[in-house]
C-alpha cells in the first residue's frame, strides 16, 4: 500500500508543472485497475481543497475541485476509509458555500446518524439531514 501526499493530487489536477504533472497523471492512471494499492487521509484531501480552491492562487471552482477529487478517490486502485462520507462531503462542498471541514462534519454526522452536531456555527442549520445544538 502506498500513501499519496497532497502535492501529487495538486500536480495531477492543475498540471502546472511540466515534469511532475505528467508523472502524477501516469501514477493515477495506473490506479484505474485494482486491486487497491494507494490511499490517503481526509487531512490530505482537505489540504488539496484548501490549496487549489477558489480563494487561492489556482482559483479552481468548487465544482471542479469536488469533481476532480471524487474521480480520483473512486479509482479501483485507491482505497479510502469512509469513502461514501468523503464523496458526500465533496458533493456538499461543490454544491454550497460551506467550507470543506464543515462539509466533512455534515457527511460524518449523517454517516453515523448523530443526534446532533454541537456547534455555534449556524451553517449547519442549512442541512435538514442534521440537527445543530449549541452547548
Amino acid at each position: 500500500m502506498e500513501f499519496v501526499d497532497t502535492n501529487v493530487f495538486v500536480r495531477y489536477i492543475t498540471q502546472d508543472d511540466a515534469d511532475r504533472g505528467p508523472r502524477a497523471l501516469e501514477y493515477f492512471g495506473a490506479l484505474e485497475d485494482g486491486p487497491p494499492r494507494a490511499t490517503t487521509t481526509e487531512a490530505i484531501v482537505a489540504e488539496v481543497v484548501y490549496v487549489i480552491g477558489p480563494k487561492t492562487l489556482y482559483g479552481l471552482s468548487r465544482t471542479r475541485v469536488a469533481d476532480e477529487l471524487a474521480t480520483l478517490l473512486t479509482l479501483p486502485g485507491f482505497l479510502f476509509e469512509h469513502r461514501s462520507a468523503m464523496l458526500r462531503a465533496l458533493d456538499i462542498y461543490g454544491a454550497t458555500t460551506v467550507d470543506f471541514p464543515d462539509a466533512l462534519v455534515v457527511a460524518h454526522a449523517e454517516r453515523i446518524g448523530a443526534d446532533a452536531i454541537v456547534s455555534f456555527d449556524r451553517d449547519y442549520d442549512r442541512f435538514p439531514s442534521v440537527t445543530r445544538r449549541e452547548p
